[in-house]
């Protein structure tokens, strides 16, 4: 079990490194058994963290991402609606103050069974 948990601990430190060395605008955690979004990666992706624009977390075992996910990673636009609706425990998902596309605003609400927060189109996080 110890050895599973370090395959994935490391798996997750490649994928996260491979962002960071490579500048690239997608940060791939597909499959690496995670139940929270660890925290240590937002000091890791600090200078890149605004050049994401996608991040996949599919068949994971995610169990609810905070509210620093969604401030650091503001500038997502695309969401996997589909993923999302056949997720049953998902209970709410808060993408305020994301740039969602015109697509996501209008499939999501008939799609899915949990509260999905957004902001009005166009609005802009406060300032800190």
């Amino acid at each position: 079990m110890l050895k599973k948990m370090g395959e994935a601990v490391a798996r997750v430190a490649r994928k996260v490194n491979e962002t960071v060395e490579s500048g690239s605008d997608t940060l791939d955690l597909a499959e690496c058994k995670l139940v929270s979004f660890p925290t240590g990666i937002y000091k890791v992706l600090r200078n890149v963290s605004g050049q994401i624009h996608l991040i996949t977390l599919a068949n994971n075992e995610l169990k609810s991402l905070t509210s620093k996910f969604m401030t650091t990673f503001s500038q997502l636009q695309d969401v996997p609606v589909e993923k999302l609706a056949a997720m049953p425990a998902l209970r709410s998902i808060n993408l305020r103050f994301n740039p969602l596309n015109a697509e996501v605003r209008v499939i999501a609400p008939p799609l899915i069974k949990f509260d999905m927060l957004m902001s009005p189109e166009g609005a802009r996080a406060p300032l800190p």
